[in-house]
């Protein structure tokens, strides 16, 4: 079996730019392209198949599926730029780079072909702290310099970027990275979030959002997303409060056991 992909519908698009959501640190960029599929009303009309996804299936109403990726389509009603959403189940498996890149060009030939000259990747940034929603920022990293300028109005960091990332792993940074040898222009949003193992953050997830409604001109309603990420706040206070407890407590017997050390010595 080789990376595939089986066209469901077939569409013209005007002006396409391609939106990557897979899953990853926090499931930022996963939770975000899913909500604005489901705002937006998207329509899936492509499923990518890859022997590079772990070798499993999820059954889902009682029916097994193998992993997968899926685009979706968007019509803009202004005409101005219709979207493509990839969202996906997984991305590359414990393959090497191989599996990456190969799943990369595959979508990237895809992209060419309906005509995308702009790609945003969706992400998230893992500062392993707990911060409060209104201080989680978004950074970005671009494929080319001119971006920079052009988006950093729309309240995307890009000089944190350079202080804090070093690299970027995955699609998200593929996408942009290959797809400028291809002559497509590449912005990778990345939410802050604590990088916490299998914890979606909805919160970064809806700071991401509002940044990308600005830059594509859209108007969708975040009330279920800010729902979502009130109750993550109070998740997080909850941990927070619990380490912090539980750190005290430690450092009590710590001291305990130097003063108990001390006197028998």
């Amino acid at each position: 079996m080789e990376t595939f992909i089986r066209m469901l519908k077939k569409v013209k698009l005007n002006n396409p730019i391609l939106i990557e959501g897979l899953p990853g640190i926090g499931n930022v960029g996963r939770v975000s392209a899913q909500f604005l599929i489901d705002q937006l009303k998207a329509e899936k009309f492509a499923e990518l198949y890859s022997p590079h996804f772990y070798p499993f299936t999820i059954i889902h109403n009682n029916v097994a599926e193998v992993l997968k990726n899926e685009f979706y389509y968007w019509k803009d009603p202004k005409g101005k730029n219709d979207l493509v959403i990839l969202i996906g189940d997984s991305q590359a498996g414990e393959s090497g780079g191989e599996g990456h890149y190969d799943i990369v060009e595959k979508i990237l030939d895809f992209s060419e072909e309906l005509g995308v000259k702009m790609i945003f990747t969706l992400g998230g940034f893992g500062t392993g702290e707990i911060e409060e929603s209104k201080d989680i920022e978004v950074l970005g990293a671009a494929n080319d310099e001119k971006l920079i300028s052009k988006y950093e109005k729309y309240g995307v960091d890009f000089k944190g970027s350079m202080n804090r990332i070093g690299m970027i792993v995955g699609a998200s940074g593929l996408l942009i990275g290959l797809g400028k040898l291809r002559g497509i222009d590449g912005v990778c949003l990345m939410g802050e979030t604590t990088g916490f193992p299998i914890l979606t953050d909805p919160r970064s997830a809806e700071k991401l959002l509002r940044v990308l409604m600005k830059i594509l001109d859209l108007e969708i309603d975040l009330s279920e997303l800010d729902k979502k990420s009130k109750e993550m706040e109070r998740f997080l206070k909850r941990m927070e409060a619990i380490q912090e407890k539980t750190l005290k407590k430690l450092i009590s017997k710590q001291e305990k056991g130097k003063e108990n050390l001390s006197y028998i010595g």
